[in-house]
């Protein structure tokens, strides 16, 4: 008897721990619902950008050329500095301007001189010739005399101010503000012999343009919804330190298609005061076309792709995970329109997308004011000025 009462207690204690570790074991297979965040669809007006690939091109490029000949003696500035409309770039030898200058001066002073000796002998004369007492001819003479000498005065003035123009232009300064390039030739040489040897250039990137070519059927449509004369623009160039953004607007587009291509080159005027985004930069262009049309976005990252198309997670009223097939239209890397598969108040999951499947219990956190469309278009500043650009 007390055998079996041994055996039972055995028998009963390994039972006692094999469910024990049974339900253990159904524990850990029963995980609790994953946490994520989800973003409320509405139907609504956001603004439509267009993006194209451009070229930069400095708005002014100038060069600097000698305009009068002779031994380069200083340079004022440092190769690709930055330089104000009227510093002082290189000088000339003067020596002989000014000596040119002292010998027009000169000859004006002594035409004056004999100016005042011929009127003077025209007065003397002028009234011996009415008595009778003198020649007409020789008063002829005397005043054909202060004319020439007038007319002699007159050619001395033109002689001074290009004298003093040739004076001017060894001292050679910018034209423009900006960027300054290389210098082409060093102090000490001969310039301007027999031909304006070019110095130096310089180009001003702020404002800087920006060239794109969108399809004549683009322009189309740009022309059609655009709302301002002059729309918004952007360009964006993406680097290894940091991604760079310059605002602008759309001020120019060619009147011409392109007969290879079937593009028209249009123009953005960026606002470059840094000086971040140099010309000849391949950057992306962004136009502004119009925010009066209503689309419902999602996020580009939370589209999933498989063999039967384009699908999204949203969660329903059970907190359950549901796969909607999507049918997409306009979009760009900030948004993406959907045209069918889902409804206002729909609830697009936009985290922990590697985790998620069908059917899934989920604990869904409403993040639409932080991670909503209206959230990306601020942080990214795709709200349109108010001026009209016009």
């Amino acid at each position: 008897m007390r055998k079996f009462s041994l055996l039972f207690f055995t028998t009963t204690l390994l039972l006692f721990t094999a469910c024990s570790q049974e339900q253990k074991q159904t524990e850990i297979k029963t995980p609790p619902p994953l946490s994520i965040n989800v973003i409320t669809i509405e139907d609504k007006e956001v603004p439509i950008w267009a993006k194209y690939t451009g070229k930069t091109k400095a708005s002014s490029s100038q060069e600097v050329r000698a305009r009068v000949s002779g031994v380069l003696e200083k340079r004022f500035f440092k190769d690709g500095a930055f330089v104000k409309k009227g510093d002082k770039l290189f000088q000339i030898e003067q020596s002989e301007y000014k000596a040119a200058l002292q010998i027009a001066q000169a000859k004006k002073a002594q035409d004056k001189a004999a100016l005042l000796l011929a009127q003077a002998d025209v007065k003397r004369y002028t009234p011996l010739v009415q008595e009778g007492l003198a020649p007409r001819a020789t008063l002829e003479q005397y005043q054909a005399k202060e004319a020439s000498l007038k007319a002699a005065l007159l050619g001395d003035d033109a002689q001074i101010a290009q004298a003093k123009l040739n004076l001017d232009y060894t001292v050679i300064t910018a034209p423009i503000s900006g960027r300054i390039g290389v210098r082409y030739v060093d102090v000490g040489n001969l310039v301007g012999k027999g031909e304006s040897t070019l110095l130096t250039t310089i180009v001003k990137s702020d404002p800087l343009y920006a060239y794109f070519s969108p399809s004549q059927d683009d322009v189309r449509i740009f022309e059609k919804y655009k709302e301002k004369e002059k729309p918004d623009a952007f360009i964006e160039l993406e680097g290894t330190r940091e991604d760079i953004r310059l605002n602008g607007y759309v001020d120019f587009a060619n009147n011409i298609v392109d007969p290879l291509t079937s593009t028209i080159t249009m123009r953005a005027t960026i606002n470059n005061p840094k000086h971040k985004i140099l010309p000849g930069t391949f950057v992306y262009v962004n136009i502004f076309i119009t925010d009066k049309h209503k689309f419902k976005m999602i996020p580009p990252e939370v589209i999933f792709n498989d063999q039967l198309g384009k699908y999204v997670y949203t969660v329903d009223a059970n907190n359950t995970l549901k796969r909607a097939n999507i049918t997409t239209g306009y979009g760009n890397r900030f948004y993406i329109s959907v045209k069918e598969g889902l409804q206002d108040g729909d609830k697009v999951a936009v985290s922990a997308l590697m985790k998620l499947k069908p059917n899934l219990k989920v604990v869904p956190k409403d993040v639409t004011k932080t991670e909503g469309i209206d959230a990306i278009i601020t942080k990214n500043h795709l709200i349109p000025t108010q001026d009209t650009g016009k």
